[in-house]
């Protein structure tokens, strides 16, 4: 490209970056978590080894909402300004990874965003969250925080941050640089097409290829709960019946089969 008759310099890096589409999750999969809480998941990954799994930081915006979803991810870097800064605002944040993931976002998606905990940098606000919606997103989950938050508030797309601050994306210390890439977000390795499950007690990443045995060992896991609360409710025991005892899972595996005769 020629400016003023002189050869314009290569940009240090392309941007922005883009990783593979990890393709979309098995429904049923989505629906099967659906029911789990984030407590479950998060106990269930840790009987089976996988130990990282809380987002930690993230707090719902609004209390009572349920996300299940497949993760599209998002990152955030820190600026340098021989390579990406925030001057100019939205001129220049449209051409980022924060646009670019928007247009990938598919009905369901849960967008899982790297950001450092970052008090200065506004990832998301009004315009963005309400195009989110309208492509079918799920819920976002993101280590940092939003602005406009009584707009957003009104959209009802559930979101986990860390608070909220009256700055723009890249006005602060960060860019966004890559999406569809792995991410750390809240402390927790985020790979593409995860699965997500976040409620009042926070965010869980699911890995993709253990989400049947989460959801297999959680359904049984919630169901024997139901039973102990009410037995509980009734006056038994606790050390009888949390966690079950051999006679108290004989107890409950009846009424079990009970229930779904």
């Amino acid at each position: 490209m020629e400016r003023n008759g002189d050869t314009a310099p290569a940009p240090v890096w392309e941007l922005p970056v883009r990783g593979a589409d990890p393709g979309p999750v098995d429904p049923a999969l989505v629906r099967g978590l659906d029911g789990v809480s984030s407590a479950t998941a998060c106990a269930k990954l840790h009987q089976q080894g996988i130990r990282r799994t809380f987002v930690e930081g993230p707090k719902p915006l609004h209390e009572g909402q349920k996300v299940t979803g497949r993760a599209v991810t998002l990152q955030f870097m820190p600026q340098r300004e021989d390579v990406a800064s925030g001057v100019a605002q939205e001129y220049v944040e449209r051409s980022t990874a924060l646009w670019a993931v928007l247009e990938e976002i598919q009905p369901g998606d849960v967008l899982v965003v790297q950001a450092y905990g970052s008090p200065f940098t506004g990832c998301f606000g009004d315009m963005l969250v309400r195009y989110f919606k309208r492509k079918g997103g799920a819920g976002i989950v993101v280590d940092g925080r939003i602005r406009d938050s009584p707009r957003v508030g009104q959209l009802g797309v559930p979101i986990w941050c860390t608070g909220t601050t009256p700055h723009y994306a890249s006005q602060a210390e960060l860019f966004p640089w890559a999406y569809h890439t792995p991410i750390a977000c809240g402390g927790v390795l985020v790979l593409p097409g995860d699965l997500v499950v976040a409620d009042d007690d926070g965010a869980v990443i699911v890995p993709r290829a253990k989400a049947p045995d989460v959801m297999e060992a959680a359904r049984d896991h919630e169901e024997w709960e139901r039973f102990s609360r009410a037995r509980l409710e009734e006056g038994a025991r606790l050390s009888d019946y949390y966690p079950l005892t051999p006679d108290s899972r004989a107890e409950f595996e009846a009424w079990r089969d009970r229930r779904h005769q």
